[in-house]
């Protein structure tokens, strides 16, 4: 079992505002993949994301949940390579503030994923909920620590260049009996040790989290898509939290 050390906390509820504290919250349901249970109720859960970067628009009216509305934006947060990961970010409108196009934003949260039902594009789709959400001073952050159960067979594979690269996905519990289900990739050293992995083993992870665009080829001809995904940065034994 590989977990990360907790450096920072996360928030207790998903209301903003509030103290943030550390939460160990257990979810009340069990999952089933690969004809091996991923019993959550063992598993010590974390979701916490925090970023910092430019807002390109201001935030539109997502949709409205039992009498609450969502707003989205998307927020671009540079990379030391220079890139630049745009992140789509949903906030509850008690969380909105005033945020004009170019506006620096801090935003913590959590990573969440959400079933697309409409057939176009990924089925899985990924957006940053924000808990809390500020005016920021231009520092970028993109900083996530995950913890959860692998529920899918690792992918390990080597680059043409023969580096070596492992696609994991990790179910994270929510409350309420839901789960996340959060692609993740690693590179390199932390590739093989993540491969050698099973359905089931807990994993808890540092990293970020990252827009990849790729093509994809369609009856209509190639389209450009866009991927997001957790860059594992870092993985520590259980002993060492």
């Amino acid at each position: 079992m590989y977990y990360i050390r907790i450096s920072a906390a996360i928030q207790d509820r998903d209301e903003p505002g509030g103290k943030f504290q550390v939460y160990f919250g257990r979810a009340v349901h069990t999952m089933h993949h690969h004809k091996r249970e991923v019993d959550p109720m063992t598993t010590q859960t974390r979701n916490d994301v925090l970023l910092e970067g430019a807002a390109l628009t201001a935030p539109v009216l997502s949709h409205e949940n039992h009498g609450q509305r969502f707003f989205r934006f998307p927020l671009e947060v540079p990379r030391l390579s220079g890139q630049a990961d745009v992140l789509p970010v949903l906030l509850p409108e008690p969380a909105l503030l005033p945020i004009e196009t170019g506006s620096f934003v801090r935003v913590r949260g959590q990573l969440r994923s959400f079933n697309n039902r409409s057939g176009v594009g990924s089925r899985l789709v990924l957006t940053v909920y924000a808990l809390e959400a500020e005016a920021g001073d231009g520092t970028p952050q993109n900083h996530i620590l995950l913890s959860g159960a692998l529920c899918k067979p690792p992918v390990y594979r080597r680059t043409p260049l023969g580096r070596s690269i492992c696609d994991l996905m990790l179910a994270v519990p929510r409350r309420y009996g839901r789960a996340d289900y959060l692609p993740a990739i690693a590179w390199g050293q932390l590739a093989a040790r993540c491969g050698a992995m099973q359905v089931g083993d807990q994993l808890a992870l540092e990293g970020r989290v990252q827009s990849r665009a790729y093509q994809k080829v369609t009856e209509s001809g190639t389209q450009t898509r866009v991927a997001y995904e957790v860059s594992i940065m870092r993985l520590l034994d259980l002993e060492e939290l």
